[in-house]
């Protein structure tokens, strides 16, 4: 008689690490950048690389920090939020949210206004062809 497979299976169990679950895209503040934005600018020709490998930085990153830095100074370096400015602000999105659920809700409206004098109509009709029939 052959044995069952769970005697030749071992009883571990793997557990995946939280941490390697989830993946977030990284912050750096503004002291971070402003202090390997300073250690660039004193590095030597060759330098640079090992830098950005130590500091697992891309080189835009650090064009991208330099550029801000000139043209705007330390406030420049604080904006951290990626992708295009929002058109419209949170109030604005709910009013406008708003003004087509109540555009929907008038429309709904006018239908079943429009169904009710339909039936009144209909029951008039109808009161007119039987008392036309009882004279």
């Amino acid at each position: 008689m052959p044995k069952p497979i769970a005697d030749f299976l071992p009883a571990s169990q793997v557990v995946p690490e939280p941490a390697l679950e989830t993946r977030t895209r990284r912050v750096f503040t503004t002291e971070y950048k402003l202090r390997i934005t300073a250690e660039a600018f004193q590095c030597r020709r060759g330098e640079l690389g090992a830098l950005l490998r130590r500091e697992r930085l891309y080189s835009s990153q650090l064009q991208q920090w330099r550029k801000q830095l000139a043209q705007g100074g330390e406030q420049a370096l604080s904006k951290s939020v990626p992708g295009p400015q929002p058109k419209l602000t949170v109030e604005q999105r709910e009013l406008e949210k708003l003004r087509r659920e109540n555009g929907r809700l008038m429309r709904k409206l006018e239908i079943a206004n429009g169904c009710l004098s339909l039936q009144k109509k209909a029951l008039q009709m109808l009161d007119q062809v039987n008392s036309g029939d009882d004279e």
